[in-house]
């Protein structure tokens, strides 16, 4: 199982400055989608917060399935996805689509 590090705090707490340390989350975007956010809209200004560093660490976690974007609803996935293509250019975000596709059968 997962347990948090430092740059795993670094980016809830920017996603969620309101929640209390310590954290006892195994991943980081379905907390913040199911316990912060309060419908999509302020998901997507949670995740516009986040430096395209982040974005490339959260895909990079997502595509290694140490981060669970599956956990999420498709259209939370979808708001992800459309941002981290905007913020990180490359193959991450179409890899993420597929995966989730594949996996859920929702386009993201």
């Amino acid at each position: 199982m997962r347990k948090l590090n430092q740059t795993d705090i670094d980016i809830l707490a920017k996603l969620a400055p309101e929640a209390r340390q310590p954290f006892h989350y195994r991943s980081i975007l379905p907390p913040v989608s199911f316990h912060y956010a309060a419908d999509e809209e302020d998901f997507r200004d949670r995740l516009e917060r986040l430096s395209a560093e982040d974005f490339q660490y959260l895909a990079d976690k997502i595509l290694d399935e140490s981060e669970c974007l599956l956990c999420i609803s498709p259209e939370f996935a979808r708001i992800f996805v459309d941002l981290l293509e905007e913020k990180v250019p490359g193959e991450a975000a179409e890899s993420i689509r597929k995966l989730y596709k594949s996996s859920t059968g929702f386009e993201a």
